[in-house]
């Protein structure tokens, strides 16, 4: 991938750390894909409902983003569905102040009740698009990252200007990953980040990646456009 920093070595941290988080935090783990389950048909929060399946192929996969969460202040899940990966970050670190956004008032319904079931007194659901709340929480977080979501263009589009100067933010994408970068190249700068850096893993023999973004500038002014732009008009074009 040019331009971007391969950090295959970061990703060897990964599997140690799920080990140890679920020693921890398994039983709430286990209890919070059980509330993911039962809201199989009432709510589409995430495509299935079997907890096996929610565990293997989610919950799993969410943990394996935990280690690069920042050492504290307050992060930002965008589109959280079900709370992944929110409310795994807020599960495993306690310590973050933890924000779940989404645009469906009855995902966050099903947020706030799983936050609360779960006794997470660390979360806060917020029911907005990103762009009206980027408005009100303009580069107020330490950390923002999204999980299938938008591609990684329309991401950053979204996130950037939800972060602060020196905070991190994260993509978890498949292996089709640099087919969505490669555009992007040599245009970071016109969101205020950094070139990405990669950190491979597996789980259950999928081949995925996080896909991570220091924040090194002030966001131009000009974003957050207005809700649906970053879809039909590229910012890297």
């Amino acid at each position: 991938m040019s331009g971007s920093e391969s950090t295959s070595e970061r990703g060897s941290v990964v599997e140690p750390a799920v080990q140890k988080l679920l020693s921890f935090h398994g039983d709430t783990l286990l209890r919070y894909r059980d509330a993911l389950a039962s809201y199989g048909g009432k709510i589409r929060l995430t495509g299935p409902g079997d907890p096996e399946i929610l565990w293997r192929e989610h919950i799993l996969d969410c943990l394996c983003s935990v280690p690069f969460l920042p050492g504290k202040g307050a992060v930002l899940d965008v589109g959280s569905g079900g709370g992944l990966p929110g409310l795994v970050w807020a599960i495993c670190r306690p310590d973050l102040e933890v924000t779940l956004l989404d645009s469906v008032r009855k995902k966050c319904g099903a947020l706030d009740d799983m936050a609360r079931e779960l006794g997470l007194s660390n979360v806060r659901v917020v029911w907005s698009r990103c762009e009206e709340y980027a408005l009100k929480a303009r580069e107020s977080f330490s950390f923002a990252g999204a999980r299938a979501v938008a591609s990684a263009g329309v991401l950053l589009e979204y996130l950037s200007p939800l972060v602060s100067v020196g905070g991190d933010i994260l993509a978890m994408k498949g292996p089709l990953y640099a087919d969505e970068l490669e555009p992007l190249e040599g245009k970071w700068n016109r969101l205020g980040v950094s070139s990405p850096s990669l950190v491979p893993y597996d789980v259950e023999e999928k081949h995925l990646f996080l896909i991570l973004w220091k924040k090194n500038a002030p966001c131009p002014s000009r974003f957050p456009r207005k809700a649906g732009m970053a879809e039909k008009i590229n910012w890297w074009r």
